[in-house]
């Protein structure tokens, strides 16, 4: 059973459908909310479709179950899913799913499918692996519903009891909280470089010899500027290890808990080295559009005027061009093989590859 009308209930609907589930829909108005579901399900009043399910998803705003409650003496003895989420974090004492516990105490509730969106409910688990987080007082409620999540497509996993839906509610609603440290790092770093790279290619030529490099700005500093804070994030992944083996070894045990920073530290690893590898990326593109700038060209033909006013009939250094050359090349080969760390922390790769394997990436 479906209880709601709204995109989600309606995806719902259409992957059970698609499942093999016989489906009936609740909805306050059958007749005009019909049209929106497969044919295949029963769309029909709140009241008649309670009594014709055994496992009913909650699919309604947190604010209207208070209007299933003279729905309660029907309810009695069935398996609520709870598959609401907030607008804000911690929004609630209690979480949604609790909320709905305290008002049916003769129901099961358990808390899922919160976490899984309209669109991949409608497209299965086809573009990756999509995980069903689950929670409940109840066991075998809880196998009941990673029973149907497992037959829709998806992966079920077990977060414990009722009181982790409040974290499971919470999980849809963070922006990326494992890297908003390194990305203030990187920004910082970015900062600080590109105020050195400033003062040294743009004001520093301007106040000694008035010449005015401005437009240096948004390539030539930028493009110094990336290698520099790529190189300091690389090395801000190994140096924490280090770190914490130097513990290991003055401590005389592996089993003493390392300093709340350095744990931290540890944690973050993954998303320093990739944001890393982002900046080498892009320190790589911008090298290969120097040649492309208007500034390069003009300063190209100033020197072709130049040679050809001196009857210069070669201005070849030997020594500069292997420079450049291995220079390049060097930095073309390190790019790879930071492209290959990159990769291999991705979890996708990483799980296939044994621990002898990643450490000799390493």
């Amino acid at each position: 059973g479906v209880l709601g009308s709204g995109d989600f209930a309606r995806s719902l609907a259409i992957r059970l459908v698609c499942s093999g589930f016989r489906v009936v829909v609740g909805s306050r108005n059958p007749k005009r909310k019909a049209s929106l579901f497969p044919a295949a399900a029963e769309v029909t009043f709140q009241a008649e479709a309670v009594k014709k399910a055994d496992v009913i998803f909650v699919a309604i705003f947190r604010e209207h179950y208070s209007t299933l409650c003279d729905l309660a003496d029907v309810l009695a003895g069935k398996v609520l899913v709870d598959v609401s989420n907030n607008t804000e974090i911690n929004h609630h004492k209690e979480s949604n799913a609790e909320y709905l516990a305290s008002l049916f105490p003769a129901c099961t509730v358990v808390k899922g499918f919160n976490v899984v969106s309209a669109w991949t409910l409608q497209s299965g688990a086809r573009d990756g692996n999509k995980q069903v987080l689950i929670c409940s007082n109840n066991q075998e409620a809880k196998r009941t519903v990673a029973e149907i999540a497992q037959v829709m497509g998806f992966t079920p996993v077990d977060m414990g009891c009722m009181s982790s839906a409040c974290e499971i509610e919470n999980i849809p609603l963070r922006l990326l909280p494992a890297w908003k440290i390194p990305t203030f790092l990187a920004l910082g770093l970015f900062l600080c470089f590109f105020t050195y790279n400033l003062i040294r290619q743009v004001i520093h030529p301007y106040i000694r010899e008035q010449k005015n490099k401005l437009y240096k700005i948004p390539i030539e500093v930028v493009n110094t500027t990336l290698p520099c804070v790529s190189y300091v994030m690389l090395s801000l992944v190994y140096l924490p290890g280090v770190l914490a083996a130097c513990s290991q070894l003055y401590y005389g045990t592996k089993y003493r808990r390392f300093p709340d920073w350095l744990d931290q530290w540890l944690q973050h690893r993954k998303q320093i080295g990739l944001l890393s590898f982002f900046c080498a990326a892009l320190h790589a593109v911008y090298s290969l559009c120097l040649p492309l700038r208007r500034s390069h060209r003009y300063l190209l033909i100033e020197t072709a005027v130049k040679q050809a006013v001196e009857k210069k009939m070669t201005i070849w250094v030997e020594e500069e061009v292997w420079r450049m050359e291995i220079y390049i090349s060097v930095g073309i080969i390190a790019l790879g093989l930071l492209s290959l760390l990159a990769i291999t922390s991705l979890p996708s790769i990483a799980n296939s590859l044994n621990w002898r394997e990643f450490s000799f990436i390493q």
